[in-house]
């Protein structure tokens, strides 16, 4: 069996592949496009192929996989993969040959694999996140250049912004500034509600996505990118705790013998899934529902020994595994927890 390394780049990759001895059998560069890698590997004897997981690795995957080879999307953090690698001397030619060792030997961690349908849920959801970013750069815009005049644009909701400017009195050369802003934000704001239409109409179809909502704070947006960006929840072994370092809610720490400190939460994992639980965090601080009263009076409790901001960021990470307690459990939430979840 022959064993095939690649080290994606968005143009040219580099490509290697060993014999069962670790003998070289090819060593090329190569355009990274479908025909390219159909030349390269079509029709060659079944092989085990490793590749980084990176932008490109998914759709090279699934095109080598229908070429009847095996591939392997790995985790590139996963440091005993690129055996004793120097990163003073580093080439793509050397980042393939440790891959194609690491690929012969199996040493790697496997990175995780999404759907094809969770793949586009989460294409969409970037979407709207950009669409809302320019929207709301625009309105920045807009908010200054009414300032300079003297001007302020009455208070409102981003959908309803051309409304609130109609309101303005402005000058004949004031308006005609400002109208290319006006058609850029009517198409946005005709594209966002279209798109908020589809998220509204995809959560009213998923039962996972309603469970989500049960809890304060989470609307479709919320529960829909909770699920885009974990998948699936079998993948932290039922551990609420990993779902949460996942996100990246934890405070990191550096600790040692007696010595132990814990700093600012980690980070890692996807942004926008952080933005969105905090945003879910401040609406339940804010809000007076039932619901969430047990958190948020925990939370406030919090606030007062540690500050606000803290209490917000732990009460995103306890909204996480809360969460992720009930797409497990498949349980709503009720009270201060979701039925059958120890607090």
């Amino acid at each position: 069996m022959e064993y095939g390394a690649i080290d994606l780049h968005l143009r040219r990759s580099q490509v290697r592949i060993l014999e069962e001895s670790e003998t070289v059998v090819l060593d090329r560069r190569i355009d990274t496009t479908r025909a390219a890698l159909e030349g390269l590997f079509g029709g060659r004897a079944r092989m085990r192929i490793l590749i980084e997981s990176s932008t490109e690795s998914e759709w090279v995957a699934q095109h080598l996989e229908t070429l009847g080879h095996e591939v392997i999307v790995a985790d590139p953090n996963y440091a005993p993969m690129y055996g004793s690698r120097s990163r003073k001397v580093k080439t793509d030619r050397r980042d393939a040959a440790a891959l194609a060792i690491a690929c012969r030997r199996g040493i790697y961690r496997r990175a995780h694999r999404v759907a094809g349908a969770t793949r586009r849920l989460r294409q969409e959801l970037r979407v709207r996140r950009h669409l809302v970013q320019t929207r709301s750069g625009l309105i920045s815009v807009l908010r200054s250049v009414l300032r300079q005049e003297g001007l302020r644009l009455p208070a409102g909701s981003a959908a309803r912004v051309l409304t609130r400017l109609d309101r303005v009195p402005l000058s004949p050369g004031l308006d005609a500034v400002l109208a290319p802003l006006r058609r850029i934000l009517a198409e946005l704001t005709t594209a966002l509600h279209t798109i908020e239409t589809a998220i509204e109409t995809r959560a009213a179809d998923d039962a996972v996505t309603q469970r989500l909502m049960t809890a304060p704070g989470v609307g479709p947006v919320v529960a829909l990118t909770f699920q885009a960006a974990l998948a699936d929840p079998a993948r932290f072994g039922g551990d609420a705790g990993r779902a949460s370092a996942f996100v990246g809610v934890v405070p990191s720490e550096d600790s040692s013998a007696e010595r132990q400190h814990k700093g600012r939460i980690t980070k890692t994992g996807p942004r926008d899934l952080r933005a969105v639980l905090v945003q879910a965090s401040w609406v339940i601080w804010r809000g007076r529902s039932t619901a969430g009263a047990a958190l948020r009076t925990w939370a406030h409790a919090l606030a007062a020994r540690r500050g606000r901001r803290i209490a917000i960021i732990a009460l995103a990470r306890r909204l996480t595994r809360i969460l992720y307690a009930m797409w497990r459990d498949r349980t709503d939430f009720v009270g201060a927890r979701p039925v059958g979840v120890a607090a």
